[in-house]
């Protein structure tokens, strides 16, 4: 038969938030307080507690930092996918006498409105444009052309 030592009692003072995230955490779990205190203690006081806490942290910048990648990736393509609408537009919309710019300017307004219905359409279905695109697309053609 093993002997089993007896444990050493504590005080301890918690604030009452504490205690009542104790209290309820025990519940949850239908242990002692005094066990999940026990464990709490020896988690904080085990030499691997940093390890953890680094594995978790380290854990955490990997997936910001996929996201900022994929943001600038994606900020990449909408500067590009800018600036060759804006010189395919500079190319191909010649300047037009006064009273024809007056009639465009107020055609403009009715076809920028249909454009906001559209993109507005399309971003609440999908799919979008950056999954579309590959993500080696620029890998694959050696750069973009201009």
């Amino acid at each position: 038969m093993a002997i089993r030592k007896k444990k050493a009692q504590i005080s301890v003072y918690l604030d009452p938030e504490v205690m009542t995230m104790l209290a309820d955490y025990a519940a949850r779990r239908n242990q002692s307080q005094s066990l999940v205190a026990e464990a709490a203690i020896a988690s904080f006081l085990s030499p691997d507690a940093a390890d953890r806490a680094e594995a978790a942290l380290a854990k955490r910048l990997d997936q910001i930092d996929r996201r900022m990648m994929r943001m600038d990736r994606d900020v990449g393509i909408a500067v590009e996918t800018l600036a060759v609408f804006i010189r395919f537009w500079l190319a191909t919309t010649p300047t037009l006498p006064e009273p024809a710019a007056q009639a465009a300017r107020a055609k403009a307004g009715e076809r920028y409105d249909a454009f906001v219905t559209a993109l507005g359409r399309r971003l609440a279905k999908g799919p979008n444009l950056r999954q579309e695109i590959p993500e080696d697309v620029s890998s694959s053609t050696g750069g973009t052309e201009r």
